[in-house]
């Protein structure tokens, strides 16, 4: 969720609570209690999706560099007993 959307959703959230508060069905503080516990669980979730999804690149990476280093030795092999091996 983008951070405008995030924006727009508080904006609209406030404005709700501010016509129920005007007529007496809601209280300020339960209301934005709520919203600020909901916003914070939200950011938490993104913030550990963010993170699960660098490590898991940063694993991949470096299993592709690792495979990579294999086949380049493995060439190097060949090369070496192609040219100096027995014939």
């Amino acid at each position: 969720m983008s951070s405008a959307s995030r924006a727009w959703i508080v904006a609209t959230s406030v404005g709700v609570v501010e016509a129920l508060k005007d007529q007496g069905i809601c209280r300020w503080n339960s209301s934005l209690r709520l919203a600020h516990q909901y916003l914070k669980n939200q950011a938490r979730s993104v913030s550990q999706a963010q993170k699960l999804s660098s490590s898991s690149a940063m694993i991949s990476n470096s299993l592709k560099d690792e495979k990579a280093k294999q086949s380049e030795q493995s060439l190097r092999t060949v090369m070496y007993l192609s040219c100096w091996g027995p014939n």
